[in-house]
């Protein structure tokens, strides 16, 4: 029996298909196809979909299907594929027997309003911990991806993973981006730091740094109170690997994904420096004894 591919190697041979996905979506963007809410209520980002979400699945899960029959796949739009059936599991597994998932437009409300900050982004979760992630963003012509304690890199959509090179970035806008959640602490936080807070702030006409913002250097800190392992988790993780700090509200690491449920991380903070870290955590802190 041939060994298990690794992280890396996944990367690889799924990079020229999401590479394809990505300019599909920038193709049809002006154009794209909206889709009634996914829920009832006032969920903002989340209600989001559009026929990219679902085409980029749908070729992502068939890329997949040939390539590694035998994965673990989840992806956002999974119960509305075809292909969901054919895969091994949806749901982490034993540790080495790696969950892919697939947030195939992450920012569909970005997307849908015509801004360029949305990405396609994949990752390959163990029991542990993450173990790779890729985030392509098709409008700046570049990716990002991540491998465990191996750094975080970027490189243009022309370029293999080897010819990427390390993401350092140097003076990040000292800026926060506030989960949705959050809303009701931003006057807090901006008694410290400028804010981004996405519940009220977020336009159609002009865009706000996303939580991607991250890896471009315009925020430089997000808090969430929950993050999903397909996307903002992910960004927070490929955040850590470049660097940055990454904890829960109390300061401590974040649990592994094996004890997280619904495919998520609860209560998170990532930042640039030591110093903003522990403040964000005293802030955290202050607002839970309130």
């Amino acid at each position: 029996m041939s060994a298990p591919p690794s992280p890396k190697d996944i990367l690889s041979a799924l990079l020229p298909f999401l590479k394809v996905a990505g300019a599909y979506a920038q193709q049809i963007q002006e154009r794209i196809a909206i889709h009634p809410d996914k829920y009832e209520g006032d969920h903002v980002f989340a209600n989001a979909l559009t026929d990219a979400d679902l085409s980029i699945q749908n070729f992502i899960e068939v890329t997949l299907l040939a390539k590694f029959p035998d994965v673990r796949f989840y992806g956002e739009e999974y119960e509305s594929t075809y292909n969901t059936k054919y895969f091994k599991a949806i749901d982490l597994g034993p540790q080495e027997d790696y969950l892919i998932t697939l947030d195939p437009i992450d920012g569909t409300r970005y997307y849908m309003d015509g801004h360029p900050n949305y990405l396609v982004m994949l990752t390959v979760i163990n029991a542990d911990g993450f173990e790779a992630a890729i985030a392509l963003s098709p409008a700046s012509d570049r990716y990002y991806y991540s491998l465990r304690d191996r750094g975080t890199f970027v490189g243009s959509m022309s370029d293999d993973l080897d010819q990427c090179k390390p993401l350092k970035i140097e003076s990040p806008k000292e800026k926060i981006v506030l989960g949705t959640a959050l809303s009701p602490i931003a006057d807090v936080v901006r008694k410290h730091y400028s804010v981004v807070d996405l519940k009220t702030e977020y336009s159609s006409e002009v865009p706000v740094p996303p939580i991607n913002g991250l890896l471009t250097g315009e925020v430089s800190g997000v808090i969430l109170a929950s993050a999903q392992f397909i996307d903002t988790a992910a960004l927070a993780w490929m955040a850590k690997e470049m660097g940055y700090c990454l904890t829960t509200y109390d300061g401590k690491p974040l649990p592994p994904p094996s004890a997280c449920e619904n495919y998520r991380q609860a209560e998170i903070i990532v930042s640039a420096t030591p110093e903003m870290q522990q403040t964000l955590i005293e802030i955290m802190q202050s607002v839970k004894t309130r």
